[in-house]
């Protein structure tokens, strides 16, 4: 594909026109704002795929990205590119407290012998999913005959293979304590590999999926008891964080919790969720 066949002039700008086709089908799609300040940001990631495609029009590969080849082969592109990814093991840290010290103890009573169900969503390269199974493994090593079960989903494909295959450089696992890096990571017998491998028997426990929140069904295989959705509501409007939330309260069993981002609110939304810790929130019903 290149511009003689297309009869396109080269362009290395994204017109407002083309923008503006951009990011209603990303609000369409995947319910992310995208304000014309953010035009330069799109521009840059997509220079990627049009340089890959041989494209050196931003018109030409919008027509291409919105016919039916480019929805099949090119639009989970598109989307890996506008998604932001960032993550980190142990990321704020004092909700894994309140998970450890009040949440799981709780549980234990309330369902013994039950497994409890924690779905990570928006999990991008899995620190986040396996820093759960990291407090999880602990817990159990306590309270014997305590078993779960965590699901974790993202839109990006990109982000859910490199999750999947469970690899991370040194300097991503310097938040994890040493007792949790000697139990639960692998280290190369080649010295001079600076990567760690998350252990097998956490990689077991964390089932990875796609997922869009803008989908109609989230085909959910069983109810959840707990959600991590944190820092990722951000980036929808007030309406559609309104219809995520109460979508996820669908899938949520009663009493379940919901552990958001410390910059999120749910203020002044209409939810039946209550707070009980800064950024933790209850399913009323």
């Amino acid at each position: 594909m290149n511009d003689a066949c297309h009869g396109v002039e080269r362009s290395h700008t994204l017109s407002n026109g083309d923008f503006s086709r951009l990011s209603q089908f990303i609000y369409d799609e995947l319910g992310i704002k995208m304000p014309i300040a953010k035009k330069t940001m799109l521009e840059a990631r997509l220079q990627k795929r049009l340089r890959s495609l041989g494209i050196e029009s931003f018109h030409v590969y919008c027509d291409y990205l919105f016919s039916s080849q480019g929805i099949e082969n090119e639009m989970v592109q598109m989307i890996d590119l506008v998604t932001t990814n960032k993550t980190d093991f142990f990321r704020e840290p004092d909700h894994f407290d309140y998970l450890l010290q009040n949440v799981l103890p709780e549980w234990v009573n309330r369902h013994p012998g039950k497994k409890l169900v924690v779905w990570s969503a928006g999990c991008s390269t899995g620190e986040e999913p396996y820093t759960l199974a990291m407090v999880l493994s602990q817990f159990a090593d306590s309270y014997p005959g305590f078993n779960y079960q965590i699901l974790a989903t993202d839109i990006s494909t990109r982000v859910l293979e490199k999750a999947k295959l469970a690899v991370y450089d040194e300097e991503r696992v310097i938040p994890v304590p040493m007792t949790l890096k000697k139990k639960y990571l692998l280290r190369s017998k080649d010295k001079s590999c600076q990567r760690v491998r998350i252990v097998p028997e956490l990689r077991e426990k964390v089932r990875f999926r796609r997922l869009n929140f803008m989908d109609g069904d989230f085909a959910m295989r069983e109810p959840i008891d707990i959600i991590f959705c944190r820092n990722v509501i951000i980036y929808f409007d007030r309406p559609t964080q309104e219809k995520l939330l109460n979508h996820f309260c669908v899938h949520m069993v009663p009493g379940a919790y919901i552990f958001m981002g410390h910059s999120e609110t749910l203020s002044g939304l209409d939810v039946p969720l209550t707070m009980v810790h800064p950024t933790v929130y209850r399913k009323l019903k």
